[in-house]
């Protein structure tokens, strides 16, 4: 149906719903998917630790440095083609991935997924809130962050699975087909819409990949060689510098890839560096637990991953009841109590976990650290999304989500580092010890990121500060407007 006022379709909000949704839960298990079939991908390919934690981080550095730009290129050439195009490359790298002959192939190929993966995630967002009215969004969003908890739920069951009953190929091929029919129906079902056109930064592009690049090498390599080494003391620094530079050169830029003056805004600041300190200790743990229960406990992969979702599967039923309720009270409660059980949950983990311990030991643990996801992910994006006017969420749902995944490749990297010891592998106690105390990492990490959402305006301030210039009485830009 057009607009009256612009003659523009107004977007379908069940297609938008429907389709933004499986691009997300698609995105969302391949991250995961892969965490138990590591120690199949360790033994098949030869692998060492670095390696491993490569296979998750190619992936989600690619998927932060890209989002970056992501939002400049959907608001430009148009959401809906950007996003049809993410689905494409994604289904085409994830075929690379499955026919891969060595581990270095595949880490090219999950990079190349991180690609695809960069568009559909925060495009995705964008798309649901161009399509649904303010006091709507929150409801639409705790949706699509139900179906990503669906995928986290999913991805560890799903990859073990497959591995047990197939081969780890199949965990990436089933990725083809969905992308491919997503992409099209993408194109045939949604409204195109677009923001302010800016130019692209492909300088601050390339500074912002380098030095992200190379504060992870530095981190990763910190498993192998120690953090004395030259080697990741100057990759560190050079990383820092880099960064630093790009930080600079994005403050004077007449129009920046990254906007600087965002974090001026307590909401938005507050909101984003939630989402750092949810997925570093999310994606570290992630990272290992699959590994504790197959090395350190002798699980095959897919008894593993059904152990692990006690942990996984709680988050996908919180969401729908979050969203509507953060619409009501704030995010601000939710997201430091989600936190705080995330914190709880780890520390749980890493205090009882013992070479003899059963299933039934850790069952609580994970139950609490799942609720505690559950309820952070749908209200720490609606909390960045309802932070800024219309014609600022295409940048700040990039811009959010760049450090939310940095945050899952320092996480990943630092709990390596720590885990990292060469009896790892051969004696299940020092397995166990060291997972312990990496474990401990990721608590302290969720308990910093509940002492940061304290930060978030109160539903009352916020709702003050958007009075003037209220998401439902602000014209959305149009086709028609470019």
């Amino acid at each position: 149906m057009a607009s009256a006022e612009t003659g523009v379709a107004a977007p379908h909000k069940g297609w938008t719903l429907i389709l933004s949704s499986l691009g997300v839960f698609m995105a969302a298990l391949d991250a995961l998917v892969v965490t138990t079939a590591l120690p199949v991908l360790r033994t098949s390919f030869k692998a060492n630790l670095g390696d491993l934690e490569w296979t998750i981080n190619a992936y989600v550095l690619t998927f932060a440095c890209v989002l970056l730009s992501v939002a400049a290129l959907a608001d430009r050439f148009g959401r809906r083609r950007v996003y049809a195009i993410g689905l494409v490359i994604f289904a085409a790298t994830s075929a690379v991935a499955a026919l891969s002959p060595n581990v270095g192939v595949l880490i090219a190929a999950r990079a190349g997924e991180g690609l695809g993966a960069a568009v559909i995630m925060p495009v995705s967002l964008t798309l649901i809130s161009d399509a649904f009215p303010v006091e709507k969004r929150g409801a639409a969003i705790g949706m699509w962050g139900a179906v990503s908890g669906f995928a986290v739920a999913v991805g560890p069951v799903f990859g073990g699975a497959v591995v047990n009953g197939l081969n780890w190929h199949w965990i990436f091929w089933f990725n083809v087909p969905i992308g491919l029919v997503a992409g099209l129906l993408s194109l045939s079902r949604l409204t195109e819409s677009y923001g302010p056109r800016q130019p692209l930064d492909l300088y601050g592009l390339a500074l912002a990949c380098v030095g992200f690049f190379l504060l992870a090498w530095g981190l990763v390599r910190v498993s192998s060689v120690g953090w004395a080494s030259a080697q990741v003391v100057i990759s560190l620094i050079a990383g820092a510098v880099v960064v630093a530079v790009f930080l600079v050169v994005e403050r004077r830029r007449r129009t920046p890839m990254v906007r600087l003056d965002l974090f001026r805004n307590r909401a938005f600041n507050a909101a984003s560096w939630v989402n750092f300190f949810m997925y570093a200790p999310l994606f570290g743990a992630l990272f290992l637990m699959s590994q504790f229960f197959q090395s350190g406990l002798g699980d095959s992969p897919l008894r593993a991953g059904l152990h692990l979702l006690a942990w996984t599967g709680v988050s996908m039923f919180i969401g729908p009841v979050v969203g509507p309720l953060a619409d009501k009270f704030g995010n601000r409660p939710f997201m430091a109590l989600g936190m705080a059980l995330q914190a709880i949950g780890f520390g749980w983990v890493a205090m009882v976990a013992t070479p003899g311990i059963g299933f039934g030991g850790l069952i609580g643990a994970l139950l609490v650290a799942g609720v505690g996801i559950g309820i952070v992910f749908p209200t720490v994006a609606n909390g960045v999304m309802t932070s800024v006017g219309p014609d600022q969420t295409g940048i700040a749902s990039g811009t959010s989500a760049t450090l939310r995944e940095l945050g899952g490749v320092f996480g990943v990297a630092l709990t390596a580092s720590v885990f990292a010891h060469p009896g790892n592998y051969t004696s299940h106690q020092t397995f166990i010890t060291n997972f312990s105390h990496a474990l401990w990492l990721c608590a302290a990490f969720s308990a910093v990121g509940a002492l940061v959402s304290l930060a978030y305006p109160g539903h009352g301030a916020l709702q003050a500060q958007h009075r003037p210039r209220s998401l439902s009485e602000t014209a959305i830009p149009s086709t028609a407007d470019g």
